[in-house]
């Protein structure tokens, strides 16, 4: 069984990724699943059925959908989705460790944890599926996209939840390396805002008037004053999507490289030359099977701090 008790795909997957699950509505005005695929799925009705006859649906029982099958409310099809094309990112994942329950790796920038959007085999989850052979890896935890550093994934459904929960209650310690602008004043060690990311919008953003939601711990760990940037560990207590990078822009301090914070600008699919100097640099929990002390760190030092790039305006 997959998680919350649905039946696992009938399908095998392809390129590490899962085919797609569609369940039926409780009710309509279709006759047959044919009629609700053309109406539903936004395909012309000639692709439908040419997906029909080369039997690319198939009930749970693996068993292709015929063109007339009748519609069943609730009822459930798989069927694989169409891959986009998508540009190589030139980077390998390292592992750092592996073993019976979980493989923590060293993400590199512009991969994706998991498939979404236009990132699908691109995606550490969808490499490492088939690199390790291990067909039910599955996160624990994300970064985003851009984020570097440390990544924690699960082997089976079975080690899941346990590991899930370990993020999901604040029982992860994380901290995190940043390159960005040296400060004009003395930093708060502690920012506390409310952040809000409505759904469609790019960036998130701090709401004053409203109770805090998101807190990180900052500290200046090192100073470049040729180049007015600083190397600053950030310590998250919560997990807000965008935090670290939506609390460094609050500041007036943007992490270097990062292409949504504090304006958006437009990044070709192929541009891997800016990377965001944003490191998840160490990792440490307490491991909810055995009870051991676990510890993983990053090899990574966020890149502009590196390479000398030119802080974000």
């Amino acid at each position: 069984m997959a998680r919350g008790g649905i039946p696992a795909s009938p399908l095998p997957q392809r390129d590490g990724v899962d085919a797609v699950r569609l369940r039926m509505p409780q009710s309509g005005p279709w006759v047959t699943v044919r009629d609700h695929l053309v109406e539903r799925i936004p395909l012309s009705p000639n692709q439908i059925d040419a997906m029909l006859a080369e039997g690319a649906f198939v009930g749970p029982d693996g068993m292709p959908v015929a063109s007339d099958a009748p519609f069943i409310p609730r009822s459930v099809v798989w069927v694989h989705r169409d891959l986009p094309d998508e540009v190589p990112v030139p980077f390998e994942i390292e592992v750092l460790h592996q073993d019976e329950r979980v493989v923590v790796v060293d993400k590199p920038p512009f991969l994706a944890t998991t498939p979404r959007g236009e990132h699908i085999r691109e995606t550490v989850l969808a490499r490492l599926r088939v690199t390790l052979g291990l067909p039910r890896l599955a996160p624990a935890h994300r970064l985003d996209r851009l984020t570097s550093g440390v990544l924690l994934l699960t082997t089976e459904q079975r080690w899941r939840g346990a590991y899930q929960q370990v993020f999901a209650t604040g029982g992860a310690t994380k901290d995190y390396l940043a390159c960005a602008p040296l400060p004009q004043q003395d930093l708060p060690a502690v920012v506390d805002v409310h952040l809000d990311k409505p759904h469609g919008q790019l960036q998130a953003r701090v709401i004053p008037d409203r109770i805090p939601n998101s807190h990180t711990e900052i500290e200046l760990v090192a100073r470049d004053e040729p180049r007015g940037l600083g190397l600053y560990r950030l310590r998250p207590a919560t997990g807000r999507t965008h935090q670290l990078r939506a609390h460094l822009a609050h500041l007036g301090i943007p992490i270097c490289g990062d292409p949504l914070y504090p304006t958006i600008r437009e990044v070709d699919s192929d541009d891997f030359t800016t990377p965001l100097g944003l490191v998840a640099k160490r990792l440490e929990f307490r491991d909810p099977v055995d009870g051991a002390p676990r510890v993983f760190e990053s090899v990574r030092t966020p890149a502009p701090w590196l390479q000398g790039a030119p802080s974000t305006g």
